[in-house]
Protein backbone atom coordinates (compact mmCIF):
# COMPACT_ATOMS: atom_id res chain seq x y z
CA UNK A 1 0.00 0.00 0.00
CA UNK A 2 2.83 2.42 0.80
CA UNK A 3 4.54 1.61 -2.52
CA UNK A 4 1.34 2.30 -4.47
CA UNK A 5 1.01 5.70 -2.78
CA UNK A 6 4.62 6.58 -3.70
CA UNK A 7 4.06 5.56 -7.35
CA UNK A 8 0.85 7.60 -7.50
CA UNK A 9 2.67 10.62 -6.02
CA UNK A 10 5.47 10.31 -8.62
CA UNK A 11 2.96 10.04 -11.47
CA UNK A 12 1.17 13.18 -10.28
CA UNK A 13 4.47 15.08 -10.19
CA UNK A 14 5.23 13.95 -13.74
CA UNK A 15 2.04 15.51 -15.13
CA UNK A 16 2.20 18.79 -13.23
CA UNK A 17 2.62 21.93 -15.37
CA UNK A 18 5.16 24.50 -14.23
CA UNK A 19 5.53 27.56 -16.45
CA UNK A 20 9.11 28.09 -15.31
CA UNK A 21 10.26 24.62 -16.42
CA UNK A 22 12.86 24.62 -19.23
CA UNK A 23 11.89 24.14 -22.85
CA UNK A 24 14.10 23.27 -25.80
CA UNK A 25 15.14 26.62 -27.30
CA UNK A 26 16.19 24.96 -30.56
CA UNK A 27 12.76 23.39 -31.09
CA UNK A 28 11.01 26.69 -30.36
CA UNK A 29 13.19 28.43 -32.95
CA UNK A 30 12.65 25.68 -35.52
CA UNK A 31 8.87 25.74 -35.06
CA UNK A 32 8.84 29.54 -35.27
CA UNK A 33 10.93 29.60 -38.46
CA UNK A 34 8.54 27.09 -40.02
CA UNK A 35 5.53 29.24 -39.21
CA UNK A 36 7.20 32.39 -40.57
CA UNK A 37 8.14 30.53 -43.78
CA UNK A 38 4.60 29.22 -44.28
CA UNK A 39 3.04 32.64 -43.66
CA UNK A 40 5.41 34.26 -46.18
CA UNK A 41 4.59 31.51 -48.70
CA UNK A 42 0.86 32.03 -48.26
CA UNK A 43 1.33 35.73 -48.81
CA UNK A 44 3.24 35.10 -52.06
CA UNK A 45 0.58 32.66 -53.28
CA UNK A 46 -2.14 35.22 -52.53
CA UNK A 47 -0.49 37.97 -54.57
CA UNK A 48 0.26 35.60 -57.47
CA UNK A 49 -3.22 34.13 -57.66
CA UNK A 50 -5.55 37.10 -58.11
CA UNK A 51 -3.29 40.00 -59.08
CA UNK A 52 -1.92 38.93 -62.46
CA UNK A 53 -3.57 40.68 -65.46
CA UNK A 54 -5.18 38.53 -68.13
CA UNK A 55 -3.47 38.75 -71.57
CA UNK A 56 -6.77 39.45 -73.34
CA UNK A 57 -7.58 42.23 -70.91
CA UNK A 58 -4.14 43.74 -71.47
CA UNK A 59 -4.69 43.79 -75.23
CA UNK A 60 -8.27 45.07 -75.19
CA UNK A 61 -8.42 47.41 -72.19
CA UNK A 62 -4.83 48.67 -71.96
CA UNK A 63 -3.87 48.47 -75.67
CA UNK A 64 -1.11 45.95 -75.04
CA UNK A 65 0.62 47.94 -72.30
CA UNK A 66 1.55 45.60 -69.43
CA UNK A 67 2.75 48.44 -67.18
CA UNK A 68 -0.64 50.18 -67.38
CA UNK A 69 -2.35 46.90 -66.53
CA UNK A 70 -0.04 46.35 -63.55
CA UNK A 71 -0.63 49.92 -62.32
CA UNK A 72 -4.28 49.02 -61.78
CA UNK A 73 -3.15 46.48 -59.19
CA UNK A 74 -0.85 49.02 -57.52
CA UNK A 75 -2.70 49.17 -54.15
CA UNK A 76 -2.66 45.36 -53.95
CA UNK A 77 1.08 45.23 -54.62
CA UNK A 78 1.68 47.95 -52.03
CA UNK A 79 -0.33 46.01 -49.44
CA UNK A 80 1.63 42.85 -50.33
CA UNK A 81 5.05 44.47 -49.92
CA UNK A 82 3.95 46.14 -46.68
CA UNK A 83 2.73 42.83 -45.26
CA UNK A 84 5.86 40.98 -46.40
CA UNK A 85 8.10 43.62 -44.82
CA UNK A 86 6.08 43.29 -41.60
CA UNK A 87 6.64 39.53 -41.57
CA UNK A 88 10.35 39.99 -42.30
CA UNK A 89 10.88 42.56 -39.56
CA UNK A 90 8.95 40.53 -36.98
CA UNK A 91 11.10 37.52 -37.88
CA UNK A 92 14.20 39.72 -37.51
CA UNK A 93 13.08 40.85 -34.05
CA UNK A 94 12.28 37.24 -33.11
CA UNK A 95 15.73 36.14 -34.28
CA UNK A 96 17.44 38.90 -32.26
CA UNK A 97 15.38 37.99 -29.19
CA UNK A 98 16.24 34.29 -29.23
CA UNK A 99 19.86 35.09 -30.08
CA UNK A 100 20.23 36.58 -26.58
CA UNK A 101 18.13 33.92 -24.85
CA UNK A 102 20.26 31.24 -23.24
CA UNK A 103 17.32 29.24 -21.94
CA UNK A 104 13.62 29.03 -22.85
CA UNK A 105 10.80 28.21 -20.45
CA UNK A 106 7.28 26.92 -20.96
CA UNK A 107 5.86 30.37 -20.36
CA UNK A 108 8.09 31.77 -23.12
CA UNK A 109 6.93 28.96 -25.41
CA UNK A 110 3.30 29.78 -24.67
CA UNK A 111 3.85 33.48 -25.38
CA UNK A 112 5.73 32.57 -28.55
CA UNK A 113 2.78 30.46 -29.78
CA UNK A 114 0.40 33.35 -29.12
CA UNK A 115 2.67 35.65 -31.13
CA UNK A 116 2.82 33.14 -34.00
CA UNK A 117 -0.98 32.85 -33.95
CA UNK A 118 -1.31 36.55 -34.79
CA UNK A 119 1.58 36.41 -37.29
CA UNK A 120 -0.43 33.73 -39.08
CA UNK A 121 -3.17 36.34 -39.47
CA UNK A 122 -0.99 38.67 -41.57
CA UNK A 123 -2.13 37.10 -44.89
CA UNK A 124 -5.68 37.82 -43.71
CA UNK A 125 -4.65 41.41 -43.03
CA UNK A 126 -3.25 41.63 -46.56
CA UNK A 127 -6.49 40.31 -48.04
CA UNK A 128 -8.56 42.75 -46.00
CA UNK A 129 -6.50 45.82 -46.88
CA UNK A 130 -6.44 44.99 -50.61
CA UNK A 131 -10.03 43.89 -51.24
CA UNK A 132 -12.21 46.78 -50.15
CA UNK A 133 -12.75 50.04 -52.00
CA UNK A 134 -10.58 53.02 -51.10
CA UNK A 135 -11.81 55.44 -48.43
CA UNK A 136 -14.75 53.21 -47.53
CA UNK A 137 -15.94 52.25 -44.05
CA UNK A 138 -14.91 48.64 -44.65
CA UNK A 139 -11.40 49.67 -45.67
CA UNK A 140 -10.97 51.68 -42.45
CA UNK A 141 -12.09 48.70 -40.36
CA UNK A 142 -9.79 46.39 -42.34
CA UNK A 143 -6.83 48.68 -41.65
CA UNK A 144 -7.70 48.79 -37.95
CA UNK A 145 -7.87 44.97 -37.84
CA UNK A 146 -4.42 44.85 -39.51
CA UNK A 147 -3.04 47.23 -36.86
CA UNK A 148 -4.49 45.04 -34.09
CA UNK A 149 -2.91 41.90 -35.61
CA UNK A 150 0.51 43.58 -35.86
CA UNK A 151 0.17 44.90 -32.29
CA UNK A 152 -0.56 41.53 -30.68
CA UNK A 153 2.03 39.71 -32.82
CA UNK A 154 4.71 42.10 -31.53
CA UNK A 155 3.49 42.65 -27.96
CA UNK A 156 3.80 38.92 -27.21
CA UNK A 157 7.42 39.08 -28.41
CA UNK A 158 7.98 41.93 -25.98
CA UNK A 159 6.33 39.80 -23.27
CA UNK A 160 8.85 36.99 -23.93
CA UNK A 161 11.73 39.40 -23.31
CA UNK A 162 10.04 40.79 -20.19
CA UNK A 163 9.60 37.24 -18.87
CA UNK A 164 13.27 36.54 -19.53
CA UNK A 165 14.26 39.68 -17.61
CA UNK A 166 12.55 38.35 -14.47
CA UNK A 167 15.18 35.57 -14.32
CA UNK A 168 17.85 37.25 -16.43
CA UNK A 169 20.82 35.45 -14.88
CA UNK A 170 19.40 32.10 -15.99
CA UNK A 171 17.72 33.02 -19.28
CA UNK A 172 19.54 36.00 -20.85
CA UNK A 173 22.99 36.63 -22.30
CA UNK A 174 24.92 39.25 -20.25
CA UNK A 175 24.76 41.71 -23.18
CA UNK A 176 20.94 41.79 -23.04
CA UNK A 177 20.58 41.98 -19.26
CA UNK A 178 19.77 45.19 -17.46
CA UNK A 179 22.81 47.40 -17.85
CA UNK A 180 24.25 45.29 -20.69
CA UNK A 181 25.51 46.65 -24.00
CA UNK A 182 22.43 45.60 -25.99
CA UNK A 183 19.77 46.07 -23.30
CA UNK A 184 18.57 49.52 -24.38
CA UNK A 185 18.59 48.58 -28.07
CA UNK A 186 16.62 45.38 -27.43
CA UNK A 187 14.04 47.30 -25.42
CA UNK A 188 13.63 49.90 -28.19
CA UNK A 189 13.53 47.28 -30.95
CA UNK A 190 10.92 45.12 -29.24
CA UNK A 191 8.78 48.13 -28.26
CA UNK A 192 8.83 49.74 -31.72
CA UNK A 193 6.16 47.66 -33.45
CA UNK A 194 3.65 47.66 -30.55
CA UNK A 195 3.94 51.45 -30.13
CA UNK A 196 3.72 52.26 -33.84
CA UNK A 197 0.84 49.87 -34.59
CA UNK A 198 -1.11 51.11 -31.55
CA UNK A 199 -0.48 54.72 -32.56
CA UNK A 200 -1.59 54.00 -36.13
CA UNK A 201 -4.78 52.37 -34.80
CA UNK A 202 -5.76 55.45 -32.77
CA UNK A 203 -4.81 57.79 -35.64
CA UNK A 204 -7.11 55.90 -38.00
CA UNK A 205 -9.90 56.31 -35.46
CA UNK A 206 -9.33 60.06 -35.22
CA UNK A 207 -8.36 60.77 -38.84
CA UNK A 208 -10.45 58.24 -40.74
CA UNK A 209 -10.06 60.10 -44.04
CA UNK A 210 -6.30 59.53 -43.99
CA UNK A 211 -6.40 55.98 -42.61
CA UNK A 212 -4.95 54.39 -45.77
CA UNK A 213 -2.11 56.89 -45.93
CA UNK A 214 -1.39 56.43 -42.21
CA UNK A 215 -1.28 52.64 -42.54
CA UNK A 216 1.02 52.62 -45.58
CA UNK A 217 3.20 55.29 -43.97
CA UNK A 218 3.56 53.06 -40.92
CA UNK A 219 4.67 50.15 -43.11
CA UNK A 220 7.20 52.33 -44.95
CA UNK A 221 8.59 54.17 -41.92
CA UNK A 222 9.19 51.16 -39.65
CA UNK A 223 12.04 49.60 -41.73
CA UNK A 224 13.88 52.94 -41.75
CA UNK A 225 13.11 53.32 -38.05
CA UNK A 226 14.90 50.02 -37.38
CA UNK A 227 17.95 51.34 -39.20
CA UNK A 228 17.89 54.67 -37.35
CA UNK A 229 17.11 53.06 -34.00
CA UNK A 230 20.57 51.66 -33.33
CA UNK A 231 22.21 54.97 -34.26
CA UNK A 232 19.84 56.86 -31.95
CA UNK A 233 20.38 54.43 -29.06
CA UNK A 234 24.16 54.53 -29.52
CA UNK A 235 24.22 58.34 -29.53
CA UNK A 236 21.95 58.52 -26.47
CA UNK A 237 24.07 56.03 -24.53
CA UNK A 238 27.25 57.88 -25.49
CA UNK A 239 25.80 61.19 -24.28
CA UNK A 240 24.62 59.62 -21.01
CA UNK A 241 28.02 58.01 -20.40
CA UNK A 242 29.85 61.25 -21.12
CA UNK A 243 27.59 63.19 -18.72
CA UNK A 244 28.06 60.56 -16.03
CA UNK A 245 31.83 60.53 -16.53
CA UNK A 246 31.96 64.33 -16.22
CA UNK A 247 29.96 64.23 -13.00
CA UNK A 248 32.25 61.53 -11.63
CA UNK A 249 35.31 63.61 -12.50
CA UNK A 250 33.86 66.57 -10.63
CA UNK A 251 33.24 64.41 -7.58
CA UNK A 252 36.80 63.04 -7.74
CA UNK A 253 38.25 66.56 -8.05
CA UNK A 254 36.22 67.76 -5.08
CA UNK A 255 37.41 64.79 -3.01
CA UNK A 256 41.04 65.48 -3.99
CA UNK A 257 40.67 69.17 -3.06
CA UNK A 258 39.17 68.24 0.32
CA UNK A 259 42.02 65.78 0.89
CA UNK A 260 44.59 68.52 0.26
CA UNK A 261 42.93 70.92 2.75
CA UNK A 262 43.86 70.97 6.40
CA UNK A 263 41.29 69.92 9.06
CA UNK A 264 40.65 73.55 10.11
CA UNK A 265 40.04 74.61 6.51
CA UNK A 266 37.61 71.70 6.01
CA UNK A 267 35.67 72.69 9.14
CA UNK A 268 35.52 76.31 8.01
Amino acid sequence: GQRDEEEEHCSLETFTFYLSEPLSKERVEAFSDGVYAIVATLLILDICEDNVPDPREVEEKFHGSLLEALSEYGPNYLAYFGSFVTIGLLWFVHHSLFLYLTKATRLMGLLNILSLAFIGGLPLAYQLTSEFAEKSHNEIEAIQVSCVIAFFASIFQFAIWTTALLHERETLHPFARYGGKEHAFMFAKLALYPCVSLGAFFLTCLLSEFSTAIFHLMQIVIPFAFLALRIFVRISLTVIKSVMSLSRRKVVLLEEEEACLSPTEVLS
